[in-house]
């Protein structure tokens, strides 16, 4: 066994996204084969409607598939190809935008208000570049969780963890997707295979992720006192922890616990050329894409 050593910490950056959706961002828009076959990582959450309800309305996908999952309120979703429905809490949105789609997400606090989702962005090969769009949809009840001895809970978004399946398939990416739960002070292991990316992304709690019998927060530079100094925050909140080369994650939980989402999948290695909503392989490719946006090609009948 070989625990994965962590490369890198950082916070989720304050962002503003859509028709002025208040949102923080783990990755996105950089390299993009830091996290590849991911693309993109948004944590978007708020107890104040007037942060997230105007809304991402209609707008373009081509050559990826986003992964929506719901924590509290609702998302009305609704698309070029007449699907519409509403992602509730606890529940799984997949959508293969493939040759291309137009969409709108619409957020909805609950009866206090609050707003609590995330979505990644998942990389398409070439060779799945153009395919029919497609949807899978998961309500809350669907997806299996795992509750352990000394109460840890694993709830399985996307992919199976020790026989434990989620129903939900044929993501290109092949991603796992855990929600974990760990109590304070336990610490647990996670397998994942050596050919896979992996990274955490922390929202309530903390830990450690590295190979320590405490855990240590996460080295943060901070301004005291109008000095830039280097501290540890231990309450790990909207943190990403990307992992090195290895075949199992370790963490220790802080003295609130921990819970975050554990997310990997396989490299896809292919040249990207991307520009806001749409992803493909080749300069051209993206010209292309926004010529047919610009004359109305853009969305292309099923045959």
């Amino acid at each position: 066994m070989s625990i994965r050593p962590v490369i890198e910490t950082r916070r989720a950056q304050p962002h503003i996204e859509g028709a002025g959706v208040h949102l923080h961002r783990a990755f996105g828009f950089q390299d993009p084969t830091e996290a590849d076959p991911f693309l993109l990582f948004d944590d978007f959450r708020g107890d104040q409607p007037r942060d997230y309800s105007a809304g991402f309305p209609w707008h373009p996908h081509r050559g990826i598939e986003t992964i929506t999952y719901v924590l509290a309120g609702t998302v009305e979703h609704g698309d070029s190809l007449g699907n519409k429905g509403i992602l509730g809490p606890g529940s799984l949105q997949l959508m293969t935008a493939g040759r291309g789609i137009l969409h709108q997400e619409m957020p909805k606090g609950d009866a206090q208000g609050r707003m609590h989702g995330f979505q990644l962005w998942g990389n398409l090969p070439k060779a799945l570049k153009m395919t029919a769009p497609r949807y899978q949809d998961m309500p809350a009840e669907a997806l299996p969780e795992r509750h352990e001895d000394d109460g840890t809970s694993i709830r399985v978004v996307i992919g199976d963890w020790r026989g434990v399946k989620s129903p939900v398939d044929g993501i290109a990416a092949d991603p796992q997707y855990l929600d974990v739960f760990v109590p304070a002070g336990k610490r647990k292991s996670f397998k994942i295979d050596t050919r896979r990316r992996a990274f955490a992304y922390v929202f309530e709690g903390s830990a450690s992720f590295r190979d320590a019998a405490r855990p240590e927060g996460v080295l943060l530079e901070k301004e005291v006192q109008g000095r830039e100094v280097n501290i540890r925050d231990l309450s790990g909140n909207r943190t990403l922890v990307r992992f090195g080369a290895g075949d199992e994650v370790g963490v220790t939980a802080g003295p609130e616990g921990v819970r975050f989402l554990l997310v990997s999948g396989a490299p896809i290695e292919e040249p990207v050329a991307w520009a806001g909503p749409i992803v493909m392989n080749t300069e051209a490719e993206l010209r292309q894409a926004f010529t047919e946006l610009r004359n109305g090609t853009f969305i292309r009948p099923a045959h």
